[in-house]
């Protein structure tokens, strides 16, 4: 398990001293934040504090997977690769969008076409890559099946590959989707969605040793073991993105030094998608990232709401960290009740997930 290891302390460490070179460059360049005026006025003061910190938390995932598996002398293999590509990619967009934001002095970075355009293409590329290379045992990095705590019964490919490709796509898409614009939405007080994903992204480190420990052999049952592609390059990229969440948060705590942008909250977003998918836990995510769904429900409620009743509201703000923020907690306050709130989400879905085992057992 060197290779775990390796991935979470070279992330960590690149991230920890990485990220204030990273923002010197950005002060030199006034690549500085752009806040809503319509969000709470204590956020006013954080105009102009250096953004696109995603681009460090990148940076020091990628390559502390890469250089562990060269340190170790072994090839990536293709499902941690696929996740990598949804999360650069999805970063990437992220990262056009914020330096539109900084180039044109506004909170609103790409057009909506442009980004639905963007996360799409890099969606699709994603989920017809994953329904192929199939192993010596013809597993490929996702399935057909919708999952919960393993694959469930319930198959896209009901009536022949063609239509289950199309299905799969789709619903690839929609777990894409909506994982980044929860992160994203989020990430709106200092270390929230850091810390929040640090924690979540461990708990795949988690998932992902269980499936090595159980994976499934020729003579088992599927309901006694795990069927995953390559359940140790999906650990190390878990642990690598854990790392560098971890090293990133050290400057990202209240008051930040630095935000990580829509390039962190998408990239993030993507990676927590492809792995749900490639884990074969696509529903438990859900569990697992509750505070993500939380906050992107109260979006929802919010807006739904004020539609419906003519202008009414449920919240004094949405997302819902806001909403206490205008209830008079401090930031801090609230960053660290719904860290706490994640970790409970956290043991819960892993909870589920051992449970599960043991009775099948």
């Amino acid at each position: 398990m060197l290779n775990i290891l390796y991935s979470f302390a070279l992330a960590l460490v690149m991230a920890l001293f990485g990220t204030p070179l990273f923002v010197r460059f950005l002060v030199k360049r006034s690549f500085g934040q752009f806040v809503r005026q319509d969000g709470p006025t204590a956020h006013y003061i954080k105009r102009g504090t250096p953004t696109m910190g995603g681009v460090v938390i990148i940076l020091a995932a990628v390559a502390a997977y890469l250089i562990a598996d060269l340190i170790l002398a072994r090839v990536p293999r293709p499902a941690g690769l696929l996740v990598l590509l949804l999360f650069v990619g999805m970063g990437l967009v992220g990262f056009t969008d914020d330096l539109i934001k900084i180039s044109r002095q506004r909170s609103l970075g790409l057009r909506p076409v442009w980004k639905i355009a963007g996360q799409g293409a890099v969606g699709i590329s994603f989920a017809l890559l994953a329904i192929g290379f199939p192993n010596q045992d013809g597993w490929t990095p996702a399935s057909f099946r919708i999952s919960f705590l393993r694959d469930t019964s319930v198959d896209l490919a009901f009536a022949g590959r063609g239509l289950g490709i199309a299905l799969f796509v789709v619903w690839a898409n929609f777990l894409i989707t909506a994982w980044t614009n929860a992160v994203n939405l989020t990430d709106g007080l200092d270390g929230l969605a850091t810390g929040a994903s640090a924690m979540v992204f461990g708990a795949y480190i988690i998932v992902a040793l269980w499936g090595i420990a159980n994976l499934c052999g020729e003579s088992d049952s599927l309901t006694h073991c795990y069927v995953m592609r390559d359940p140790l390059d999906v650990a190390m990229v878990a642990a690598a993105i854990t790392g560098a969440c971890l090293g990133f948060l050290w400057w990202n705590v209240h008051p930040a030094a630095i935000f990580m942008g829509d390039t962190g909250a998408l990239a993030l977003g993507g990676a927590f998608a492809g792995l749900s998918i490639v884990t074969r836990t696509e529903i438990l995510a859900a569990i697992i990232g509750g505070l993500f769904v939380l906050t992107a429900a109260s979006d929802i409620i919010q807006i739904g709401w004020f539609k419906l009743s003519g202008g009414k509201r449920v919240f004094k703000m949405a997302p819902l960290h806001h909403h206490f923020e205008l209830s008079g907690w401090g930031e801090v306050t609230i960053v660290i009740r719904f860290w706490l709130i994640s970790a409970l989400f956290v043991a819960v879905g892993l909870g589920l997930f051992y449970a599960e085992w043991v009775v099948a057992r």
